[in-house]
């Protein structure tokens, strides 16, 4: 080897810099964020021994395994953390390719869903399509969607007066939104609408127009509020503000759910102690399980899932200022906000802070699709946070 074919060690690892930043960017690849692999963990955790607790009673009166739909839970997350993982190791870059696909997917699905006789009624609303071996949500695939959607269409401007914006981004959401309200499912519908909102308003989205556009929306929608809620939904809001008018009928929901938290005190009656779950408060393993949490371990039981809720966000913010991406940082934002709003929704409607809605606790809550579609989101935002800002010298002196 001649001297000028030789390389020093030092000028070796500079060449070796040059091209990663020329890969990468001024960004370092580091293992992914496992202090959030361990709150999810703990949470999916805490809903299955949740499930287990919460549908026990109701499989012993129905003549099946007691773990029934805990087994079923589990099968769900296996699959879930299957996606998780694909997800994780998968360049959230290159989701923005699938875009318009996943796109006419959730819009095809949702269409199945109401004009389809596959769509499946429960308690009034049209809401799960029956594949046989499970029921799927639709509306659940729109949250990634959202996101995703968002993401890409604010990641250079933020702009609502755009008209390449609204052909490719605003006009598909406002049609999924309608599609998901006259299930109806109006909680899901302000999840989606909020995520929208708030990655704008992250984006660096001007305020005033936000304000005269909300302002134009605000007041259309309550002109036409009367026309457009379902009576059931004005009636719970009416049975919210003074639920003992109709104790044993449509408050009766909210009553239990308090007599739950009221029975829990500080310490909580003990695992499977829950009186409530023994017929008494309908839906205990979905919508309303923070209250058999709330029973079963007290005060200290729910302060401890907020907390994990709290860490949650605290690490996907965390993950979402690091990103070296504009487009990777809309995408963690929105998917924590997703996290974050549902989880404080789904608690404050078992408090009832909130007049009751069909909205289910990430990662704890029952449900198929929700689980499979929560922990893929996690998959996300685990790759996301392999990237962030490089911070150390990037060049050496020979």
């Amino acid at each position: 080897m001649s001297y000028r074919e030789y390389k020093s060690p030092k000028r070796q690892e500079r060449e070796h810099r040059e091209k990663r930043k020329k890969k990468y960017g001024n960004v370092i690849l580091s293992s992914a964020d496992m202090s959030l692999l361990v709150i999810v963990t703990f949470l999916v955790i805490i809903g299955f021994l949740a499930i287990f607790s919460a549908t026990a009673p109701k499989c012993m009166r129905e003549g099946v395994n007691v773990a029934t739909f805990a087994g079923k839970q589990f099968i769900y997350a296996i699959a879930g953390f299957g996606a998780m993982a694909f997800l994780a190791h998968y360049d959230y870059k290159k989701l923005e390719k699938f875009n318009t696909k996943f796109l006419w997917i959730v819009i095809a699905l949702l269409v199945i869903l109401k004009f389809t006789p596959l769509g499946v009624t429960i308690n009034g609303a049209k809401r799960w399509i029956n594949l046989g071996f499970m029921q799927l949500q639709p509306s659940e695939f729109a949250k990634p969607l959202f996101c995703m959607l968002a993401a890409t269409c604010f990641k250079e401007k933020a702009d609502l007066l755009d008209a390449k914006s609204w052909t490719s981004t605003y006009i598909p959401m406002i049609v999924i939104l309608g599609l998901i309200f006259i299930q109806p499912n109006l909680s899901m519908t302000i999840i989606l609408a909020l995520t929208g909102l708030v990655l704008f308003l992250a984006a660096g989205g001007s305020r005033i127009i936000l304000a005269i556009l909300g302002g134009i929306a605000g007041v259309g929608g309550l002109a036409l509020a009367p026309k457009l809620l379902q009576g059931y939904q004005m009636d719970r809001i009416n049975i919210w503000l003074n639920p003992e008018t109709d104790a044993l009928g449509k408050g009766y929901n909210i009553i239990q759910s308090l007599i739950a938290f009221a029975s829990g005190g500080f310490w909580g009656s003990g695992y499977g102690s829950s009186i409530q779950k023994l017929a008494y408060l309908p839906e205990c393993h979905t919508d309303f399980i923070f209250a058999i949490i709330a029973e079963e371990f007290g005060f200290l039981g729910c302060l401890f899932v907020v907390g994990l809720f709290v860490a949650l966000v605290h690490r996907g913010m965390r993950i979402a200022k690091r990103c070296p991406d504009m487009y990777g940082k809309l995408l963690a934002i929105g998917i924590v906000f997703v996290f974050g709003f549902q989880a404080f929704l789904n608690m404050a409607v078992a408090s009832s802070f909130f007049p009751v809605t069909g909205v289910t606790l990430p990662f704890i809550s029952y449900g198929g699709t929700s689980i499979i579609v929560s922990l893929a989101m996690v998959g996300v935002l685990l790759n996301i946070s392999k990237q962030r800002i490089k911070r150390i010298r990037t060049e050496i002196n020979e």
